[in-house]
């Protein structure tokens, strides 16, 4: 290593990086420094994270056979209600991300993001380049041949439903987010398939005949990694038509395949854990006593209701049943007395749930600023429901889009 100041080392080897976004809204993103995980560590995380995906899985079966009245009490929008029940892969999630924290009870799971999981490409692809630039063991090495091989299975078998030997294959994202936008190149160029990148704006969709890209030509398959079904759902082109609800009919008419799945959508809402716990709280015989350990260690007290934790005197959080990146999110004193509340206020609308609060560990890393201390958030995927790559958040109590990416090693044992 040379001993250039943190900011041109920096510079140096992510300017390197073709197709990248080491900062973001115009503040560092990507940090130049790693952080070291024990072995033992990292195997820790994936066997939560495999028994977590298997409980989140399971209930998925559950929740497809509910009332519709159950289902709008979770706050799942009315128009949505049949797209919920389908179940179009043998996975309910191809790419899904939870997001854990590490307390002194365990592992902890805060939430799923089983519909639009970011943080792809940093834990896939340039952990391992940060690594070998720090001459350290990568915890996620083979790991993008896994996610290569997840897509390209999610492909295969909408391609043998479709039973068109050569389906039109698209993968779409918001053009004018490079983050989203080459995200999606990445899985793109990971699927190695016959496909096209066909940016959102240009996509046209006619009322049950099917979506088609700027060219006329019919899609069969959207790979949608970065475009969330609640937003799609309220889409209205200029005339006020109600193009989002369009193309969930294209899915459930079986005229377009989407990915992720249905499935990953009815996973998505928050107020799931509710019920998790609500069956857990139970001793419910749909989960077996294992899973019920399972939950019992790694998940939180969620409800649709505060007594609980006015009744025991416990800090808790309030999120929306949809929300991203903190938005919306606050934190209470079990006496209720709000503590601490993310500025930005886009999901008021949404249902909300009530969750154990547990404080995020804190970590010391080098940034542009110095050296600082921030909140440590465990970011672990699942590729068709088995943990894979793994990585770190790290930002204020309420991890939001302006948190840092921190890259992981391995350290000699």
């Amino acid at each position: 290593m040379t001993s250039l100041p943190y900011h041109e080392k920096r510079q140096q080897f992510y300017s390197k990086i073709k197709d990248f976004w080491p900062d973001l809204y115009g503040e560092e993103y990507a940090l130049y420094d790693i952080a070291c995980m024990r072995r033992s560590e990292v195997d820790e995380i994936r066997m939560a994270s495999d028994r977590i995906g298997r409980v989140f899985f399971k209930v998925a079966t559950l929740l497809r056979e509910v009332p519709e009245e159950t289902l709008k009490e979770m706050g799942f929008p009315s128009e949505s209600l049949s797209f919920l029940k389908l179940k179009t892969l043998p996975f309910e999630s191809i790419i899904a991300r939870l997001d854990l924290i590490r307390t002194e009870s365990g592992l902890k799971c805060i939430e799923i993001n089983s519909d639009t999981p970011t943080f792809i490409k940093e834990l896939f692809n340039i952990n391992g380049q940060v690594c070998n630039e720090f001459q350290i063991e990568d915890p996620n090495a083979g790991m993008d041949e896994r996610l290569a091989y997840a897509v390209r299975f999610s492909i295969n078998e909408y391609a043998k439903q479709n039973k068109k030997p050569k389906p039109y294959i698209v993968f779409t994202a918001h053009e004018d987010s490079e983050e989203d936008r080459e995200t999606v190149r990445y899985l793109q160029d990971l699927a190695g398939l016959p496909s096209r990148f066909v940016p959102l704006h240009k996509l046209e969709i006619a009322q049950g005949e099917g979506l088609f890209d700027e060219e006329g030509r019919k899609i069969d398959i959207l790979y949608r990694q970065t475009f969330p079904i609640e937003n799609l759902i309220m889409d209205e082109d200029e005339e006020g038509n109600k193009i989002g609800l369009w193309l969930l009919e294209l899915v459930e008419l079986g005229k377009l395949m989407i990915i992720n799945p249905p499935s990953a959508f009815l996973l998505q809402n928050k107020a799931v854990q509710a019920i998790i716990w609500g069956l857990h709280e139970e001793k419910h015989p749909f989960f077996t006593d294992e899973e019920h350990a399972w939950i019992e260690e790694y998940f939180l007290p969620t409800f649709f209701e505060p007594d609980y934790f006015f009744r025991l005197n416990i800090a808790f959080v309030k999120k929306p049943s949809f929300g991203r990146e903190g938005d919306t999110v606050e934190i209470f004193s079990g006496a209720g007395e709000l503590r601490l509340q993310d500025s930005q206020k886009s999901y008021t609308d949404y249902v909300p749930v009530y969750q154990k609060y547990v404080e995020l560990p804190s970590v010391t890393f080098m940034s542009a600023k110095g050296k600082q201390t921030g909140n440590l958030l465990i970011g672990s995927f699942l590729l068709n429901g088995h943990a894979a790559a793994i990585g770190f958040r790290v930002g204020e109590r309420i991890t939001n889009n302006l948190s840092y990416y921190l890259p992981v090693g391995l350290l000699e044992e």
